[in-house]
């Protein structure tokens, strides 16, 4: 009985995601990642033929960061208005009403969107090969990947939070603004002198940031694609932050799913 339904259960996560695939793929978010793509190139190709030196590593650079900002947006923005197109079209309290558990619904959008983030991964990772060995460009690729389902996931939360589409997109921005800065934050205040309790209190702020935000400044880095100096270790860091977090935000999403009354 137990495994009959655990069948069931699988086989509507697998429904779910599917058409939330297919939902992407009649939306023209395929040539939406075509167009940007080949606007990013052109872009590129005419920055770099007016560079007087090191052309090459230029374009891998822009290109690198302008593909990367694209497959984002562009995940985040499908997210959000997805899903609160199936909550205004009262899609959501159908599916909710049907004789399922929530994280079957909940795993099944997951895995639609973790599923299109396939698709800026392989055709932005196919252009990166262009610009840089097979195994960097498989490296970005994947850390591309991993960025998108981060901020999938993210979104998918604010979307079951917040319920509108400019709220939840303003929230993911500000989320992924704060986790590429980090970093950085990070090193200021090391560099600065926290003497006054105000500067203190900033320091423990950006300590308790650091604790809490993926660190996507070490993501789908474009010295990469430049330099060429990825390694396991950044598979491995890029690997182990997104299984965590990605599982604290289904948690998350989750637990505020379960407070919804139909």
């Amino acid at each position: 009985m137990t495994r009959t339904l655990n069948r069931r259960h699988g086989a509507m996560t697998v429904t779910i995601a599917r058409y939330t695939l297919l939902e992407a793929l009649r939306n023209r978010l395929l040539w939406l990642l075509i167009a940007a793509a080949l606007g990013a190139v052109g872009l590129t190709g005419f920055l770099q033929a007016l560079a007087l030196t090191e052309s090459h590593q230029l374009q891998a650079a822009l290109l690198g960061a302008g593909l990367r900002l694209a497959a984002v947006f562009l995940v985040a923005t499908f997210v959000v208005t997805s899903m609160v197109r199936e909550a205004n079209d009262k899609g959501l309290e159908l599916l909710l009403a049907l004789p399922m558990p929530r994280a079957v619904y909940l795993g099944g959008k997951l895995a639609g969107f973790g599923a299109l983030a396939l698709l800026p991964a392989l055709l932005f990772g196919a252009l990166a090969l262009a610009l840089a060995p097979p195994d960097q460009a498989a490296l970005w690729a994947f850390s591309l990947l991993c960025e998108c389902w981060i901020v999938a996931a993210f979104s998918l939360l604010c979307v079951l939070t917040l319920q509108q589409v400019l709220p939840a997109l303003a929230a993911a921005t500000a989320f992924y603004l704060m986790a590429r800065a980090i970093g950085t934050l990070q090193l200021m205040k090391q560099a600065g002198a926290a003497d006054g309790a105000g500067q203190q209190l900033l320091a423990a702020g950006i300590d308790l940031l650091g604790l809490l935000l993926p660190h996507l400044d070490r993501f789908t880095r474009s010295d990469w694609l430049v330099y060429h100096g990825g390694a396991a270790a950044d598979l491995l860091t890029v690997g182990v932050q997104t299984v965590l977090y990605v599982a604290l935000l289904a948690g998350a999403g989750l637990f505020d799913l379960y407070r919804k009354q139909l």
